[in-house]
């Protein structure tokens, strides 16, 4: 019985075999060609000037290249187009020289008929030859005559001024002239439909009739700005319906030059204009912009849309914020521009291209944004101001909110920027408010626009288009209106969710709202107690949004963020500014330690609770700076009452244990302690006293079992400093005296540590006992000019290294060794000194070299070792 298979399994088979013949196919003739090449005899050797291809002989070939049939004669490779362009390039350059010196030089010295012949022949022949090689398929060189053509026109007409009309007006003769050849040129290019060079060089001559027409007037500069709009208005309706990219591309950079010419005079001349009035006509100049630029906006493309929406919107503040801001003072002039802005953004229910209209709403953002950056250095010297205080401290309050500033900007001019500054917060706080409408008010201009697919794509995917058939990919539902920052798909991944911009909306409120305030206090000029209150109150108040905000959930993080940071910098400037005052400054750090610890207590989340914490213990230890003040303390002598505050965050650590806010709160506190050490650096004895009380807060620190392995080195070195600061301040030279007292029973208590935990290390059992002797002694020992504390010190060291060996005690050893090393070198010191003065300069450099040559040659080796070393001393106690 015969095995049919199925059709999958047969289907498969032959495509297997088909590929096996394909590739054995392949082979073959592979081979074949290989052998034809090598069967063929050799070419004889071409006698100069015979060509085999006119005999009718085969071309050399290529072993492993295929037999070319007989008669074959290959294509001769053409010149390159490159070459060729400059050869046309450099041919027109000289005709053209040729052209300027012969007008210029060799004009005089012909009659004029003679002239109008030379000029009428030439000039006709430039022009009536490109066409001929037209005709002949030749391209490039009909373009370098058409070149040369242009150059001749320019010069006829130079030649016709200066010898048939002398005496006109120049600019009235050159915008004529430009005109006649703008149209000239036109006709041409439109003649010779091949060309690409006459319809741009026309749209180049039509932008200087107008203009050189208003100049040669004498017309005033707005009828100038006029002349440059309806250039410009020109070159847009060219962009849109000229021929080729060449002519759209140059009427762009032309129209793009004469529209922001125009402008720049409409806007020059409304902003210096006296009155309402005179600020009326170039306002008028600057809506016919608007107008034009949103005429241009219904058929341009997207890119230029957007763009001639934004040059629509900000031509439209200025014309018409224009008119009243002629009316108001310097310091108003903005409010009114301002006001225009915003206005701006009713376009989202005008009907215009949607585009358009994002361009619209774009130069709203810029208006305002201009706006802020008009106001914010007036908000940054109100913040920085009270620094200037630092060098007077507690001089007495000043009169009023400015005098404590210290600032010199001119405030009765900068009236309207707290008004600026809450404008744009109310808006900005309304939309945070209400963001539902504003997302259904955006939605028209949100919406994607429907892309088609590939028919591919679309046949592979099965997507409906609007009409129900393949073709078409939606990037949103249809007849949602859900704007493009809360649709999905890869467009929207790459944009803001709408959670993140209403969050922005809600910060940038906050902020601007914040600083509205401080401005209007200063504006206002209020007096100083009134100011240092209202900005505490104002720290206050941020830190219970801050709280308030933190850990809501609400999808609005960026508020609370913006909160805490408005907190902490307003908590330092108010901080610098109750610095004129003694009450003050109490009153005020007082306050902002209270308002932190409890923003610390109640807020939720742990990064805000941290900052509040360290907040807290810097204006704590602040206060205990001013305490020291208050008692005509020195600063050396005030330093023991910086250490409450640390005193208390080690307290605070213990009771919080491992609680994530006990690491910020006692790292805060290591930095006041540190403050109170630079403090008391200037006096010996305090300094002392300073370095024991902070080893007393690390062993006490030391006690938890979390903080000992950084705590309890920490504070041996410090009773160790303070011991050496010590001595050296009374001046002992036999430490000795006072340091074995506290060796010996530290040496007794390390040893019973050991007997009860073998396992205990030997740098906590005796590193703290020999370091308060062996340092001490080494320090003295390298000043001292006597024989028998070196010896001493050498003969204890070699004996506590030998025991470190002995017994594999990392400290013993290390600690004797390298305080026996440097007794050594002290010792050896002059005799080396000494050595080193009769040997010649070259040796000492020599062995140098020597030396690390040897170590390099060696360094595998040495590696080796180091590496048993470390492992020795790792495996001691």
């Amino acid at each position: 019985m015969e095995h049919v298979p199925p059709p999958a399994e047969e289907l498969a088979r032959l495509d297997r075999e088909l590929a096996e013949l394909d590739s054995r196919r392949a082979q073959l003739l592979t081979r074949r060609a290989w052998l034809l090449a090598a069967l063929r005899p050799p070419a004889p050797t071409a006698a100069p000037g015979w060509n085999p291809s006119a005999w009718g002989a085969p071309p050399p070939g290529r072993p492993g290249a295929p037999a070319q049939p007989w008669g074959y004669v290959p294509k001769q490779p053409s010149a390159p187009r490159s070459a060729q362009n400059v050869l046309l390039t450099l041919g027109g350059l000289l005709l053209t020289v040729a052209a300027v010196a012969f007008t210029l030089v060799s004009w005089g010295s012909m009659g004029i008929g003679g002239r109008s012949a030379v000029l009428a022949a030439v000039t006709l022949g430039a022009l009536i030859a490109p066409a001929v090689l037209l005709r002949r398929g030749l391209a490039a060189t009909a373009e370098a005559l058409a070149a040369l053509a242009l150059v001749l026109t320019l010069l006829d007409v130079y030649a016709v001024h200066a010898v048939a009309a002398p005496d006109t007006d120049g600019l009235g003769f050159t915008a004529a002239a430009s005109a006649v050849l703008a149209v000239l040129w036109t006709a041409y290019g439109l003649a010779l439909g091949k060309l690409r060079l006459p319809l741009p060089a026309a749209v180049v001559l039509a932008q200087w009739p107008l203009l050189f027409w208003a100049w040669a007037a004498g017309a005033p500069a707005l009828m100038v700005g006029w002349a440059l709009l309806a250039t410009a208005v020109l070159d847009g309706v060219i962009a849109l319906w000229g021929k080729g990219p060449g002519v759209r591309v140059t009427a762009c950079l032309g129209g793009a030059a004469m529209g922001f010419s125009a402008l720049t005079v409409g806007l020059a001349l409304s902003t210096t204009a006296s009155g309402p009035l005179g600020a009326a006509a170039p306002g008028a100049l600057l809506l016919a912009a608007v107008a034009a630029a949103l005429a241009g906006a219904w058929r341009a493309p997207k890119g230029f849309a957007r763009t001639g929406g934004v040059v629509a919107g900000l031509a439209a503040v200025a014309a018409v914020g224009g008119v009243p801001a002629a009316a108001l003072s310097d310091g108003w002039r903005v409010l009114a521009y301002l006001l225009c802005g915003l206005a701006l953004a009713g376009v989202v229910r005008a009907r215009l291209p949607r585009d358009a209209a994002r361009g619209v709403l774009a130069a709203s953002g810029a208006v305002v944004a201009g706006a802020l950056v008009w106001a914010l250095p007036s908000l940054a010297a109100v913040l920085l101001g009270p620094v200037t205080l630092l060098s007077d401290v507690w001089a007495g309050p000043p009169e009023g909110f400015r005098s404590a500033l210290g600032s010199t900007l001119p405030w009765s001019e900068l009236a309207a920027a707290p008004v600026v500054l809450a404008l744009v917060a109310g808006l900005l706080g309304s939309a945070y408010r209400w963001w539902p409408s504003v997302v259904r008010i955006a939605a028209p201009l949100g919406a994607r626009e429907e892309t088609p697919k590939p028919a591919a794509a679309s046949a592979a995917t099965g997507t409906p288009d609007a009409t129900g058939t393949p073709g078409a990919a939606w990037t949103a539902p249809s007849g949602t209106g859900a704007p493009w920052y809360t649709v999905g798909g890869a467009g929207a991944r790459r944009r803001p969710s709408g959670a993140a911009l209403r969050g922005a909306a809600g910060a940038g409120a906050l902020a601007l709202g914040w600083g509205a305030l401080l401005l209007a206090g200063v504006v206002l000029d209020v007096p100083y107690a009134v100011a240092v209150a209202g900005e505490t109150a104002l720290v206050g108040g941020l830190l219970a949004l801050a709280v308030r905000g933190a850990g809501s959930g609400r999808g609005a993080s960026a508020v609370p963020v913006t909160a805490l940071v408005a907190a902490v910098s307003g908590a330092v400037s108010v901080g610098l500014l109750s610095l004129a005052s003694e009450g003050a400054a109490y009153a005020v750090f007082g306050a902002l330690t209270v308002l932190f610890a409890g923003a610390a207590v109640r807020v939720g989340a742990e990064v805000p609770r941290a900052v509040f914490a360290v907040a807290s213990v810097v204006w704590g230890t602040v206060l205990t700076g001013f305490a020291g003040r208050s008692l005509a303390l020195d600063p050396h002598e005030a330093a023991p009452l910086v250490l409450l505050v640390p005193a208390l965050t080690v307290l605070l650590g213990a009771r919080l244990r491992r609680n994530p806010m006990a690491l910020p709160v006692e790292l805060a506190g290591a930095l006041g302690a540190l403050v109170a050490v630079g403090l008391a650096v200037s006096d010996a004895p305090f300094l002392a006293l300073v370095l024991a009380l902070c080893g007393v807060l690390a062993a006490g620190a030391a006690v938890r079992p979390e903080r000992r392995p950084v705590a309890g080195y920490l504070a041996a070195a410090l009773f160790v400093l303070a011991t050496w600061v010590r001595l050296a301040a009374s001046e002992v030279s036999f430490p000795e005296a006072y340091t074995l007292p506290v060796t010996v029973p530290a040496l007794v208590v390390g040893v019973a540590r050991r007997r009860r935990d073998p396992e205990a290390s030997s740098w906590t059992a005796y590193g703290p006992g020999l370091a308060a002797t062996l340092l001490p002694s080494l320090a003295v020992a390298w000043t001292d000019t006597d024989w028998l504390r070196p010896l001493l010190l050498g003969v204890a060291t070699l004996v506590i290294t030998l025991l470190g060996a002995r017994y594999r005690l990392q400290a013993l050893l290390v600690l004797g060794g390298v305080v026996l090393a440097l007794d050594g070198l002290h010792e050896l010191a002059p005799y080396v000194a000494q050595v080193a003065g009769t040997l010649p300069r070259w040796l000492p450099p020599a062995l140098a070299g020597l030396l690390l040559l040897v170590v390099g040659a060696t360094y595998e080796q040495r590696l080796r070792d180091a590496r048993r070393l470390k492992d020795a001393l790792g495996r001691m106690r």
